[in-house]
């Protein structure tokens, strides 16, 4: 094999990947990477990937083979691959699917071609608690309630089933999408999301039906989720993070397909309607009664609204902004397998670390399209993402040095000097529709203190939610602050600013879902432009880093602007960088 030193990739022993942002093949070798390694460390130079079991059986279940892979690395590697991650990955790859779960006569079935590896699943204590018999040297049968609970066990003992035990095909709901939305628009699924969700679908086939489909943030992931309802033809249950999605997949549902207003109920904190597609919020079906406890396992004891899972005979299940669902929905989910399963997202970043729980309960990813690939079609505006830097002034570098370890962050990230800054920013984007969004109520009331702009959090009732949503959209307002509920489901194509004074804490998915904002394609062909502030040499600072790491891995360079370089920036606006 000839390996060329100026190849960007170093592939080393311990399956971490280093790649060189200057080298002149960077960005082939980021994309192959994405498909089968996972993004650690983004500095300015070098960046670090890990090869790991999950990363490679995802990979696995979108159809990618250890040989695929291999070629990769050898390609852009400087130096040889290690021997010992050439078995790994080609080990880790063949791992996937090696058993397989079926159903046979009612029964449900673990079958494998490995007789070693059947014996070594009896002898597991992970597994072995769900075998009800050896059928034979191939064949364990388990118990058919337990179908999530031992996908997950395996998953932990390191072979991940391929399901192939089928679904119920649930309540028939003819569903069919329009060729004209209410409003006398022509609407058409677009040629992703029409792959999108037939590769979910799969036909009906067994080998379709659960897993995630991963897309940009303004790249309609809610219109994949209703091209799927129109193929899978039966009543569907949709959970999403909030009441403002669930009133957009209302919207959406109405505008884009045949069901009629009485064919679709919202389950929320007010309303409470069961129909033959309900949308209901995370956080009404996670409500817990006060006390209660798992102590029998009856999870709808403890959680009484995961009666909604039982009350009409759900075909599919959508569960949007999958990265935030909540812990008790796995417990609930794994008895829902035999129901078609959609995960909808922008990221499979989960900061809880419960990716395999993705991965086993809901279904590997089944599609994926990077963002800048949709930027270069022109489904997604082209972005801009800077960091600007910006230092404390020595009474709050005192402050920050004394400060217990908890506090310091607040303190980093509240940094007076940001307003300078922003006061900056805003006038080199006079006429632009701006969005400044934080973390910390007490900086956004100061804000608005210093700006007069309007603000939108958590206490600002729906109504006037809407309102604002309203003015913003029709070009009354220019500016709008926002807290953390900007994060999702705000439907805001014209803004093409995004300025985020203060973020949570290293929060991957967050910075995705905010850059996500503004990258609805502008009217104008302008681009969009994501500022992020950070005070630096902080803990703010690492936060920011951390943040990074996805959109990094996306394809979006974050370019380094410190305080004192702010004046003299110009915004791009035209092909080429001002800096």
């Amino acid at each position: 094999m000839n390996y060329n030193p100026q190849n960007p990739l170093i592939v080393q022993g311990d399956k971490t990947v280093l790649l060189e942002v200057d080298n002149p093949h960077y960005q082939p070798a980021r994309d192959v990477l994405a498909r089968f390694a996972e993004l650690e460390k983004s500095p300015e130079y070098i960046h670090t990937y890990r090869i790991s079991p999950l990363s490679l059986w995802n990979a696995a279940a979108a159809g990618l083979s250890a040989t695929a892979i291999l070629d990769s690395l050898d390609r852009f590697a400087k130096y040889p691959v290690p021997g010992n991650v050439r078995v790994d990955i080609t080990d880790y790859i063949s791992r996937y699917g090696r058993v397989k779960m079926v159903k046979r006569d009612g029964r449900l079935l673990l079958v494998s071609d490995d007789v070693a590896l059947i014996t070594e699943l009896v002898r597991r204590k992970e597994i072995k608690k769900y075998i009800l018999e050896t059928v034979d040297a191939h064949t364990l049968r388990v118990e058919p309630a337990m179908r999530g609970h031992v996908k997950q066990a395996l998953v932990e003992v390191g072979y991940p089933a391929e399901d192939l035990a089928g679904y119920v095909e649930g309540e028939a709901l003819e569903i069919a999408l329009r060729d004209m939305t209410l409003a006398g628009k022509f609407f058409a699924l677009r040629r992703y999301q029409e792959e999108a969700g037939e590769v979910f679908y799969a036909g009906g086939a067994d080998h379709g039906g659960s897993g995630v489909i991963v897309l940009p943030c303004g790249a309609g992931k809610t219109i994949v989720g209703m091209g799927v309802m129109s193929q899978i033809q039966s009543s569907t249950l949709i959970l999403t993070p909030n009441t403002f999605s669930v009133r957009q997949w209302i919207d959406e549902l109405q505008d884009k397909t045949t069901l009629t207003a009485d064919q679709i109920g919202e389950y929320t904190g007010g309303r409470k309607e069961i129909k033959p597609v309900t949308v209901a919020t995370y956080q009404t079906i996670t409500y817990r009664k006060r006390g209660k406890k798992d102590e029998n396992g009856d999870l709808r004891e403890s959680y009484p609204h995961f009666e909604l899972f039982d009350q009409r005979d759900w075909g599919l299940i959508i569960y949007d902004e999958v990265h935030l669902l909540p812990a008790p929905v796995f417990s609930i989910t794994a008895e829902l397998q035999a129901r078609r399963r959609l995960g909808l997202t922008a990221t499979l970043v989960r900061e809880d670390g419960r990716e395999r729980e993705v991965f086993s309960l809901i279904g590997p990813k089944k599609y994926d399209v990077p963002w800048k690939d949709l930027e270069k079609q022109g489904w997604i505006a082209e972005a801009d993402v800077i960091e600007v830097r910006i230092p404390m002034d020595e009474t709050l570098r005192l402050e920050y040095a004394v400060a217990e370890q908890r506090h310091k962050y607040h303190i980093a990230a509240c940094n007076p000097a940001k307003y300078d800054v922003l006061d900056q920013i805003l006038a080199k984007h006079p006429d632009d529709p701006t969005l400044i969004i934080g973390m910390y109520l007490d900086q956004l009331g100061q804000v608005q203190a210093r700006y007069g702009f309007p603000i939108l959090t958590g206490e600002t009732p729906e109504r006037e939610r809407q309102k604002l949503y309203r003015a913003f959209r029709g070009g009354e307002i220019q500016r709008l602050i926002i807290s953390k509920v900007g994060n999702f489901a705000i439907d805001l194509p014209d803004a093409s600013v995004m300025v985020q004074i203060s973020g949570t804490f290293g929060s991957r998915q967050e910075e995705a879902q905010r850059l996500g904002r503004i990258l609805r394609p502008k009217a104008d062909g302008q681009l969009a432009h994501f500022y992020t502030l950070v005070t630096k040499d902080s803990q703010d600072q690492e936060f920011g880093a951390n943040r990074q790491l996805f959109l990094t891995e996306q394809g979006y360079q974050y370019w380094i602007v410190y305080a004192d370089e702010v004046a003299d920036f110009q915004p791009r606006v035209a092909a080429e960088r001002a800096f």
